[in-house]
């Protein structure tokens, strides 16, 4: 009987090797969540940031530590 962890393990001899298999974001944005920034606003902000309240669409007003206030999209964190 083949031992089924070993039949899971990439083929190294193959020459190609996979790609991870990372789980996909299900992050439920709400009030008062920290979240990571993709690019900080100033050298000198935070690279994390307090979602204060939803804006338009897909924006959110946030809260930069070093920054203050700025409207950012939901592209621009990082999950």
């Amino acid at each position: 009987m083949a031992n089924p962890v070993l039949k899971s393990l990439p083929s190294w001899g193959s020459g190609a090797i996979a790609a991870p298999n990372y789980p996909t974001c299900q992050l439920n944005y709400t009030r008062d969540t920290w979240v990571k920034l993709r690019q900080t606003p100033n050298p000198y902000a935070a690279d994390e940031a307090k979602l204060l309240c939803r804006d338009a669409g897909h924006a959110w007003v946030v809260w930069v530590p070093n920054h203050g206030e700025v409207v950012l999209d939901r592209s621009e964190f990082w999950c």
